[in-house]
């Protein structure tokens, strides 16, 4: 028997889940555009300011980087089964499970700005050369 107790609650963790699927879809387009990002500064790096070191912290952030999507891919297939299959309640132990993927996501923000801000750092260090 249905109730409508049940409904409520149902249509709740259904809602919040989705919320959950959006916010991390955004996250999802962030890691993409950072990674572009990175692909940019890679290049740059390469070829203008030739620094090694700054050529391994872009690539400890780009392998961080896919080491997150990853998770974030793998986590999106698993609220996608939540949403259609589970049953489970939208508890306090859930909520905690996302607000950890959210800290993972601003981890890598905070990891990628700082090497950004290094990168342009090393660019202005860089002169002109007039022919």
């Amino acid at each position: 028997m249905v109730t409508n107790n049940s409904v409520k609650l149902e249509t709740y963790r259904v809602l919040c889940l989705k919320k959950d699927l959006v916010e991390l879809n955004y996250w999802m387009e962030m890691v993409e555009a950072i990674n572009a990002e990175i692909s940019e500064m890679i290049y740059i790096e390469q070829h203008l300011i030739k620094n090694s070191n700054m050529q391994n912290s872009l690539s400890s952030i780009r392998r961080k980087n896919t080491l997150v999507m990853g998770k974030f891919c793998q986590y999106e297939v698993n609220l996608k089964k939540e949403i259609n299959y589970s049953q489970q309640a939208y508890d306090l132990t859930r909520a905690k499970e996302h607000e950890k993927k959210r800290d993972l996501f601003y981890d890598l923000i905070a990891g990628f700005r700082k090497n950004k801000h290094l990168f342009y750092q090393q660019l202005k260090r860089m002169r002109r050369v007039h022919p």
